[in-house]
C-alpha cells in the first residue's frame, strides 16, 4: 500500500489554538496536563453543573458571500482551517483546486442554530438555513477555501472525524484527489448537553477516566484539520480501521470486542505488532461502562506496558471532533518526543485490568508509532495509527 502523510495541521480547543508551525504554547499546556480550560457550568444546565471545554476565543465572522452557512460550528471551522491557507495556496497552484478534496467529521454541528430559531419563532430577521446544519460542514470548508474537489461530511457520532481519515485516504488511493483537507469540528448545543445529562452520562464535576470514583464525561468543543497527501511529510498515517459492536444504541459491548477489533485492524493495516505502539491515546471518557470495556480491550491486545492516557480531562469530550483533535495530540507527541499525561485526579480503579497510565513528569522513549481510539454511540469504533 502506498504511504499517506499528514503534511500540515491546525487545531483549536480548550487548550488553545495552534498549527504545526506554531503550537508551542498549546503543546506546553498539553504535556503538563493543564486542565484550566475546563470551566464549570453551561448555558443549558446552569453555573454549577459539570465542566465544559468550550472554545473561549472570539470566532471570525463568516464572509458575506457565505452567510447562508453562518453558525457557530462553521465559524469554528473557519478559524481552524484558516491555519492551512498558506500551504493550501501552494497546493492549489501546483495541482489545481479540483484535485483537493475535503472530508470533515462532526456530530451535532450547527444544530444550535436550529434551536435558536425554534426558541424565537417571531424573530423574522433571524437567518436560518439548512446549510447551517451538519451535512454542510465540508461544503462550507470547501467553499471558504475555494476548493473544487469532492467534499464529504462524516457523521458517526464520536468516531466521526477518526472515520474521516479512512475516507480521505480512500480518495487518495483511488487517485480522485492529490490532497485532502481532513479533520473534524464540533460545537456544543442544547440537544447534546441536555441529552447527555438525561442519560446520566455527565460528570457532576471534573471527569476522572479510569479512576474508582469516575462518574461520567465532560463535554467540549474543538476543531482539528490536516492536509493529507501522498507527498512525504512529518507524520505518516500508518493504519486505520473501523468496527461495529452491533450491541446497543448508547452502550458499548461490555467486553470491548468491537474496540479490540478496531485496534487490531489498525495494527494489521499498518503492518505492525502490538509491541510497536509507543503510546495510546485512549478514548477514555470517564463513564463506568466505557472505561471498563476499553481497559479490557487494551489489556488483551497491548498488555500493561504500553504508555497510554486520556486527554479528555484537558479538553472535554469533543464528540465528532475528538478523533481529529486527539490525532493532533498524537502529532504533537511524535514531533516533540513527549507523551500527554493522564489527568484523572485520583488513583486508577483497581477493579480495572491493569494499563500503563502516563503521569505528569513520567519519562519515556520518544514515540515512533502512536495509536488513537475513538468509540461512539451505536457501537461505531475507529482506531488510527500515526508514525514519525
Amino acid at each position: 500500500m502506498p504511504d499517506y502523510y499528514l503534511n500540515h495541521m491546525s487545531l483549536t480547543c480548550a487548550l488553545g489554538t495552534g498549527t504545526d508551525a506554531d503550537a508551542e504554547a498549546l503543546a506546553q499546556r498539553l504535556f503538563r496536563g493543564d486542565t484550566s480550560g475546563m470551566r464549570q457550568g453551561s448555558p443549558w444546565l446552569g453555573p454549577d453543573h459539570s465542566r465544559f471545554g468550550a472554545v473561549g476565543m472570539e470566532l471570525p465572522q463568516v464572509p458575506e458571500h457565505l452567510l447562508e452557512y453562518d453558525c457557530r460550528n462553521n465559524r469554528l471551522a473557519q478559524q481552524v482551517v484558516s491555519g492551512l491557507r498558506e500551504p493550501l495556496q501552494s497546493l492549489i497552484e501546483r495541482v489545481g483546486a479540483a484535485r483537493i478534496g475535503v472530508v470533515m467529521g462532526t456530530s451535532t454541528s450547527g444544530i444550535a442554530s436550529g434551536e435558536q430559531r425554534l426558541a424565537s419563532p417571531g424573530q423574522k430577521n433571524y437567518r436560518y438555513r439548512y446549510q447551517q446544519q451538519m451535512a454542510a460542514l465540508a461544503e462550507y470548508v470547501a467553499r471558504y477555501l475555494q476548493l473544487d474537489g469532492p467534499r464529504l461530511t462524516v457523521s458517526t457520532a464520536c468516531s466521526s472525524s477518526a472515520n474521516a481519515f479512512a475516507s480521505a485516504r480512500r480518495l487518495l488511493a483511488m487517485d480522485v484527489c492529490d490532497a485532502v483537507v481532513v479533520g473534524g469540528v464540533d460545537t456544543l448545543c442544547g440537544m447534546t448537553v441536555t441529552g447527555f445529562n438525561g442519560l446520566g452520562a455527565l460528570s457532576a464535576g471534573h471527569t476522572s477516566p479510569f479512576s474508582a470514583d469516575r462518574d461520567g464525561i465532560n463535554l467540549g468543543e474543538a476543531g482539528a484539520v490536516f492536509i493529507m497527501s501522498r507527498e512525504p511529510g512529518p507524520v505518516r498515517l500508518c493504519g486505520v480501521a473501523a468496527s461495529s459492536d452491533a450491541h446497543h444504541m448508547s452502550a458499548p459491548d461490555p467486553e470491548g470486542r468491537g474496540a479490540e477489533a478496531a485496534m487490531a485492524g489498525a495494527l494489521k493495516d499498518a503492518g505492525l505488532q502490538p509491541a510497536d505502539i509507543s503510546y495510546l491515546n485512549l478514548h477514555g471518557t470517564g463513564t463506568p461502562q466505557n472505561d471498563i470495556m476499553e481497559a479490557l480491550a487494551v489489556s488483551r491486545l497491548l498488555g500493561e506496558a504500553t504508555p497510554c492516557s486520556s486527554t479528555k480531562p484537558m479538553t472535554g469530550h469533543t464528540l465528532g471532533a475528538a478523533g481529529a483533535l486527539e490525532a493532533a495530540f498524537c502529532w504533537l507527541a511524535l514531533s516533540r518526543g513527549q507523551l500527554p499525561p493522564h489527568c484523572n485526579g485520583s488513583d486508577r480503579d483497581p477493579a480495572l485490568p491493569p494499563i500503563n497510565l502516563v503521569r505528569t513528569g513520567d519519562t519515556a522513549s520518544a514515540p515512533r508509532f502512536v495509536m488513537s481510539n475513538s468509540f461512539a454511540f451505536g457501537g461505531s469504533n475507529c482506531s488510527l495509527i500515526l508514525g514519525s
